[in-house]
């Protein structure tokens, strides 16, 4: 049986020397934990997914160039749950960016996950920034299309899928009766 101990470790073994990359990577996955002690809607499945949904830009693992796919198709070799893979394939936008990158009949591999799982999931990891701290969704959007070009396939992705990104995070902070500003506190 796969659990959140055991994602957690994978995350730590592949991806703690990556700096922010870790930094990002591990409060999504506590942040989950948080949030799942909170409300049976965050399932485990959730809770695994967020620690593993950036292991694909490991070394080692990362193959394609995406990070997604890349996660995915490592976490399918060592024969973790489906249900975990799938969201690792898909979360935030992937199949936006797989469409930029030419690589959708590879994503097409996998299985879209549940609808509200994957909800969850893009609401937390849009809600953390790349340092791990808290930020809102828009904000989040804001500083990922700053970093990449306009002709890079992440920025095009992200200017194609951004509302639907912000409809999804709105999808989940209502399901679990969050503020519109979350995680960011009202002083």
């Amino acid at each position: 049986m796969w659990t959140i101990e055991d994602s957690r470790r994978l995350a730590e073994e592949y991806v703690s020397g990556m700096g922010r990359r870790w930094d990002h990577l591990s409060r999504v996955g506590r942040t989950a934990e948080e949030l799942a002690e909170r409300s049976q809607l965050v399932t485990e499945t959730v809770v695994c997914a967020a620690w593993l949904h950036d292991v694909g830009y490991a070394p080692g693992i990362a193959s394609s160039g995406f990070h997604p796919l890349d996660g995915a198709t490592f976490l399918s070799k060592l024969r973790a749950p489906n249900e975990i893979v799938d969201l690792v394939a898909f979360h935030t936008g992937a199949l936006y960016e797989a469409e930029e990158r030419g690589l959708g009949d590879r994503l097409a591999a996998f299985a879209q996950p549940e609808a509200h799982d994957l909800d969850l999931l893009t609401m937390i990891d849009l809600g953390t920034a790349p340092d791990g701290s808290p930020t809102r969704d828009t904000d989040r959007i804001t500083e990922i299309l700053s970093r990449y070009e306009d002709g890079h396939p992440v920025n095009r992705a992200i200017r194609r899928s951004g509302s639907a990104l912000l409809a999804s995070s709105a999808r989940g902070k209502h399901a679990l009766g969050l503020a519109d500003a979350w995680p960011i506190r009202s002083a």
